[in-house]
């Protein structure tokens, strides 16, 4: 079947995509390569279905001219581009919408995802492990949602990481709509995705089928904060039926805004803090952290700013190298990993050996 009509299958009136791919996925395996109208009969839709197939090839035609002019570019799952881990779930979408570098893909993924009304302690949380993961060359993912999932996405960002957003809406509709600019500075260096085609709106039911896919993308899941009925206990279902794991930030037991993420806690979710706790959880799967030569620690022109043997609390060396927010978490976060700068007493910063 062409990529017009895979993109037809997922446009039928009165046929959802679900049953649709169901059709063609049964087909596929029981009698090879199927038509469009065979699809369609299998489904259920017998009556008229040449005229039903010559409706939805025309819309696919206008869908997949207007993802040409909007530089979407579309990816079905038996392409090299298609991301492998999400090929492995039970139903994977046989088309991708995608606006930006579809190298994000080769990246090991790692999904942060939490409330959307979140609280300073989680946006602050979310920010800083997306930035130590970025540190580390992971893929960021997330639901270029209000709260704690733009926040990993900006937290990315400023670390100069790669970071990729899951819309439940088509990409020339992006939800929430304030997040237009994050998604534009997203697609410089990474990419958002969806399985809905253009001009597709951000429906109640499309974003639970969303965390499936991202999920699907990543070889984990954090939950940040989330509360008994949060979206984001959705996404860690999927992903403990799609055998990816699931961890959790603990947080206060006051208000009920983590009850959510501490009933994962107590059912076996792993405790997260830092990105390495991230890393060390998925032992074998975990990317290889970046190594930095013993050169470069010699010559790394910011710490070359440093007073030996004077400490720093984050604002002042915020001030002394010129970095700022996530940007500069994640690169103490490097050198304290990689022994050139030492934590002491009252969370303050020595180089190191000169404590």
């Amino acid at each position: 079947m062409d990529l017009q009509d895979i993109v037809a299958l997922s446009v039928i009136t009165g046929l959802t995509r679900s049953r649709a791919f169901a059709a063609y996925k049964h087909l596929r395996v029981s009698e090879g390569e199927p038509t469009l109208e065979d699809v369609i009969a299998c489904a259920g839709r017998d009556a008229d279905v040449e005229h039903i197939a010559l409706e939805a090839r025309a819309r696919a035609t206008v869908l997949v001219a207007a993802a040409a002019r909007a530089r979407i570019e579309i990816i079905r799952s038996d392409g090299e581009k298609y991301p492998a881990l999400l090929r492995e779930i039970y139903d994977p979408p046989p088309v991708l919408w995608l606006r930006g570098d579809v190298r994000v893909f080769q990246h090991p993924a790692i999904a942060i995802v939490g409330s959307r009304a979140a609280s300073a302690y989680a946006l602050e949380v979310a920010s800083r492990l997306a930035a130590e993961l970025a540190a580390r060359g992971v893929l960021v993912v997330s639901g270029l949602a209000r709260g704690a999932d733009a926040a990993a996405h900006r937290g990315c960002l400023d670390a100069g990481g790669v970071t990729l957003g899951v819309l439940g809406s088509g990409l020339d509709r992006i939800y929430p709509p304030e997040h237009d600019l994050l998604a534009e500075q997203i697609c410089r260096s990474g990419a958002i995705v969806s399985e809905l085609a253009p001009d597709a709106p951000p429906l109640p039911d499309h974003f639970p089928a969303r965390n499936r896919l991202i999920s699907g993308i990543s070889l984990a899941v954090v939950v940040v904060e989330a509360n008994e009925k949060s979206g984001s206990l959705i996404t860690a279902r999927f992903a403990l039926e799609q055998g990816r794991e699931v961890m959790a930030v603990p947080g206060s037991v006051l208000g009920g805004r983590n009850r959510g993420s501490h009933a994962l806690l107590k059912d076996g979710a792993k405790v997260v803090e830092t990105a390495d706790d991230i890393l060390e959880a998925l032992g074998p799967q975990a990317p290889a952290v970046p190594k930095i030569s013993g050169n470069s620690l010699q010559t790394d022109e910011l710490l070359q700013k440093l007073t030996p043997g004077q400490s720093y609390d984050p604002d002042e060396m915020s001030a002394t190298v010129g970095l700022t927010g996530s940007r500069l978490l994640a690169r103490l976060t490097e050198w304290e990993m990689n022994g050139r700068l030492t934590k002491v007493a009252g969370g303050r910063y020595v180089l190191a050996g000169r404590n």
